[in-house]
């Protein structure tokens, strides 16, 4: 009796199975039995049966109840050593008012102080810096000597972890996973009460990336967070019909001085005091660049969410490059030069670097 092995949708090969160590661990459920108990403190999911919570759903029940949530599924998944459940429901969500829908905030984010406001009525506010991976260093580096001493696996040979390194390593993760808690904890507080106060809020396009590429302080930047910030404002903004502009990343908010408008040339990031030679204004960096940015907010119309800024005015590009581009192109003739081709006169080069000088310098306008 001859053996059939099923074959895979696309390539023809047998299905594999997944390997438990890369796959993550989570179970979807779409049909069934999916309720929150009138308690809070339960919920009962299909094969599964009835589960405690760790905290209260009460205000979930109570919406349910009230007709204005109504459950689609339920996701069940093994997270940082613990069992999560994760509901898609379909809600009726009312807009609230924000408290001060006229105002318009700048927000300069930094390490030192993770935020610095300036709103357009003039208040200045600070929202410190937890800088929680820096506290927890001495916790970490202890656990991973620990881990660094016991015998760990090895994939190349086949050795699998010991006991007491995966004690370790389970230790190790726990200090990783509360610093991950407390910073999403504290990332959330600050955007929410943010989004609940202000009508326009205006930050900044940062480079991250770059910015995390510096030796010196990519561990304190990767601990701010700068663009978990932004992601939070865009869709937080939006669902309470606020507006979130967001600065172009070459506009120079520290540089320029918030009274006078003058533009400084350099300013080094050592330098905490801006001092403005025209008008004679020092205000620390931080606040000079908030009321900049505060200031962005009344020159925008546009709803600046994701850098939605007023759209610029084309301007005509130099040798013909705001003409459409053939779709086609024309077919060389060969000549007496390299490679069968033409060799390009003295001239052509630097007509070609020009060109390319003029593109590098629109770069920033576009």
């Amino acid at each position: 009796m001859q053996e059939r092995q099923a074959q895979g949708p696309h390539d023809g090969r047998p299905p594999l199975l997944k390997a438990k160590r890369k796959a993550r661990l989570t179970c979807r459920f779409t049909t069934g039995t999916i309720r929150i108990e009138p308690d809070g403190r339960h919920i009962t999911l299909p094969r599964i049966g009835r589960v405690r919570l760790h905290e209260d759903v009460s205000r979930l029940r109570a919406l349910l109840d009230t007709g204005q949530m109504r459950i689609l599924s339920a996701t069940a998944r093994l997270h940082r050593g613990r069992w999560f459940v994760s509901f898609q429901v379909e809600e009726k969500h009312q807009l609230v008012k924000v408290a001060r829908p006229n105002t318009a905030v700048g927000i300069d984010l930094g390490i030192k102080t993770l935020a610095v406001l300036a709103d357009s009525d003039g208040v200045l506010g600070e929202e410190p810096n937890p800088r929680h991976l820096e506290r927890a260093q001495r916790q970490l580096r202890r656990a991973v000597r620990v881990v660094s001493r016991r015998q760990g696996p090895d994939r190349r040979t086949g050795q699998r972890a010991s006991k007491r390194w995966e004690k370790a390593n389970r230790a190790r993760n726990k200090i990783h996973h509360r610093v991950a808690n407390l910073r999403e904890d504290t990332l959330h507080k600050m955007t929410t009460r943010f989004a609940r106060e202000y009508g326009t809020i205006v930050v900044e396009d940062l480079n991250v990336a770059g910015m995390g590429r510096n030796r010196r302080l990519s561990r304190r930047v990767a601990d701010a967070a700068f663009g978990e910030i932004r992601r939070q404002l865009t869709y937080k903004t939006r669902r309470r019909g606020t507006r979130l502009v967001v600065a172009d990343r070459w506009y120079p908010s520290s540089k320029t001085c918030s009274r006078c408008g003058v533009v400084k040339a350099k300013l080094p990031l050592g330098t905490r005091v801006f001092v403005c030679e025209n008008c004679g204004l020092v205000i620390d960096r931080d606040a000079n660049a908030g009321h900049n940015l505060a200031a962005l907010a009344a020159r925008t119309t546009g709803t600046g969410v994701a850098g939605d800024l007023d759209p610029v005015k084309a301007e005509s590009k130099p040798r013909g490059a705001d003409h459409k581009t053939r779709s086609t192109r024309p077919r060389r003739k060969a000549g007496t030069g390299r490679a069968g081709g033409r060799i390009p006169g003295p001239r052509a080069g630097k007509e070609t670097g020009d060109r390319q000088q003029a593109a590098r310098a629109q770069l920033p306008l576009w």
